[in-house]
């Protein structure tokens, strides 16, 4: 590699990506890049072009290849693989990874609840999150949305109630009026159904 920076070697590879759409070359740039520079510098490099799964994706595979307990890097992966539909099995394999690594890091907790595709098994895990986070309200309201689906879904009174516990919750603590007309909504629906 030249002397040039981590940014210029990926925009530049980018560019020619756009041009070509080789993915073989792109890949391999790719690789190289990666190899040659720091994580911190290809964190950088990578912030515009967060919307390119494809170049994200192999960034991070190598950053990981070297830095195996890099929480941030490991979510930042399962966010490309989900969007490329890698599939939910590997996303919660690396979430998992993510969570041993750094406990306390919020968005590691997030990706494994999301990376569940059985409904009891998600509501279990968004209510395991909701634990450990109890002031986050995404937790709070992922939980309340699965509850709801699971309880529709199995006509479940135990996901109902949960459902109904956690938007109770979020509209105590809600500010805009836009947000408690919807939860207002939700619950309208959804005490309807309790017996």
């Amino acid at each position: 590699m030249t002397d040039t920076t981590a940014r210029q070697e990926l925009d530049s590879t980018v560019t020619a990506y756009r041009r070509t759409a080789d993915v073989g070359v792109l890949l391999g740039k790719l690789d190289q890049i990666a190899h040659a520079h720091s994580t911190a510098d290809l964190i950088v490099a990578l912030e515009p072009h967060q919307q390119l799964q494809e170049v994200i994706g192999p960034v991070y595979e190598v950053i990981i290849e070297r830095e195996p307990d890099n929480a941030r890097a490991l979510i930042a992966l399962a966010q490309a693989y989900w969007l490329t539909g890698r599939g939910p099995d590997v996303v919660s394999g690396l979430a998992e990874r993510a969570r041993a690594a750094e406990p306390s890091y919020l968005a590691a907790w997030h990706m494994w609840a999301l990376a569940e595709s059985a409904p009891r098994e998600r509501t279990e895990r968004w209510r395991q999150v909701v634990e450990r986070f109890p002031d986050d309200p995404m937790s709070r309201v992922n939980l309340a949305d699965s509850a709801a689906s699971l309880a529709g879904a199995e006509d479940d009174p135990v996901a109902l109630k949960l459902a109904v516990a956690n938007y109770e919750h979020l509209l105590a603590r809600a500010t805009r009026e836009e947000e408690r007309a919807a939860l207002n909504h939700a619950l309208k629906a959804l005490r309807s159904l309790l017996r």
